[in-house]
């Protein structure tokens, strides 16, 4: 069975780096859900070895000098801006207190990323077998990490293993692809350490989240919603529900593609460009401008499920009104969106879209059975 991660990235070199607006974040996003009672047992059997949320480990930047920890700072600023802005969520991100994280359950921790070799050994205390980074290259270098002595040091035990599977920071998309694979990865790598898994991206609230509540849904048979509500009683995070979703029909049905036309009409301007969709929205992608119909199109085919995106006409962000829209949120932010879909309303994939739909949405036991066979299945190299 061929994995789903081997079809190439959404992103190509006609494609530009947004340009994110820099907010004040002062407060980390935390949802409040009721437990039910295998929380509750969970809960209890970590209370002793529960680190409080958010905890900071100061001890990873000791030897710091003022210089570097302002730089730091102001990088922590920056990451947080950016990350609010793309995820949706006011969230923070602090990386010159050092490595933060909680265990979700009694075997699973989600954190942030380890920053010096020392960190390897604060996991090892606590029982860590498994440390499995997220992180593309260029956010370890963004802060400075030196990913190759954490991984040699960790290398020096036998108790210890440090595993790499990147994933793109703020793409739910590149997430929707890369699930199943890095899931695949991790629970081979569970299977073969045993103990503590620990998993991490940058700051720990979005991809290493993510990746948590697909473990959680796909490998140890919690009801998506409850793993959810475990996962958000546990850390505050952002972990992307749809792209979860939709790799779990991806994996069920096959990754199917249907052609896209998306217009902007319009002989005015001199640019026209998309952002989200497939993309994220750290990454643009240029419409096509049709001289004799007056109107800029992109052709695209996209797989199964919902998209949301914006217009960049001439550098300003805007709405398509002729085109599917949001409800305004909360901080009055609105987007187009479409859904992509099978034509046959028999088909597997449309009842699963609908299932999906649900508060209560669960896989059958032969669907179970068919993920676990995947994952199992999923080729370890890349």
């Amino acid at each position: 069975m061929n994995c789903l991660q081997n079809l190439p990235r959404s992103c190509n070199s006609i494609m530009s780096s947004r340009k994110f607006k820099f907010q004040s974040a002062s407060h980390t996003c935390f949802v409040k859900l009721a437990m039910n009672h295998r929380e509750k047992r969970l809960m209890n059997a970590t209370a002793v070895r529960q680190i409080c949320l958010m905890q900071a480990t100061p001890s990873s930047t000791s030897g710091v000098s003022t210089e570097d920890t302002k730089e730091s700072e102001e990088k922590s600023d920056i990451y947080s801006n950016n990350m609010t802005e793309a995820m949706g969520a006011v969230l923070t991100y602090r990386h010159e207190l050092g490595m933060n994280y909680n265990f979700i359950t009694p075997d699973l921790i989600v954190g942030s990323c380890l920053q010096t070799p020392a960190d390897v050994d604060k996991l090892r205390s606590i029982g860590v077998k498994t440390i499995y980074c997220l992180q593309e290259n260029s956010d370890l270098e963004y802060f400075s990490v030196d990913i190759e002595a954490i991984r040699e040091y960790a290398s020096t035990f036998d108790d210890i293993e440090h595993l790499r599977a990147e994933i793109r920071d703020f793409d739910a998309f590149d997430l929707r692809l890369r699930l199943p694979y890095v899931v695949s990865k991790l629970h081979k790598a569970v299977n073969r350490n045993g103990g503590i898994a620990y998993i991490h991206c940058t700051a720990g609230l979005g991809r290493a989240p993510g990746t948590a509540l697909a473990y959680m849904f796909w490998v140890q048979d919690y009801k998506l919603n409850d793993a959810l509500t475990l996962l958000l009683s546990k850390r505050s995070c952002f972990p992307k529900m749809d792209a979860i979703k939709s790799a779990t029909v991806d994996i069920l049905t096959g990754l199917k593609r249907k052609p896209v036309t998306l217009t902007w009409k319009g002989a005015e301007c001199s640019s026209v460009e998309i952002s989200g969709l497939d993309i994220g929205w750290g990454q643009r992608i240029p419409l096509k401008y049709n001289e004799s119909q007056g109107s800029w199109t992109l052709h695209r085919d996209l797989p199964e499920g919902r998209y949301e995106y914006k217009y960049i006409v001439d550098g300003e962000w805007v709405t398509n009104k002729h085109e599917l829209l949001t409800p305004v949120d909360d901080k009055g932010n609105i987007n187009n969106y479409l859904q992509v879909s099978d034509d046959d309303p028999e088909s597997l994939s449309t009842a699963l879209w609908e299932r999906l739909l649900s508060d209560d949405f669960d896989l059958t036991t032969d669907e179970r059975q068919v993920v676990k066979q995947f994952l199992d299945d999923c080729p370890d190299a890349e």
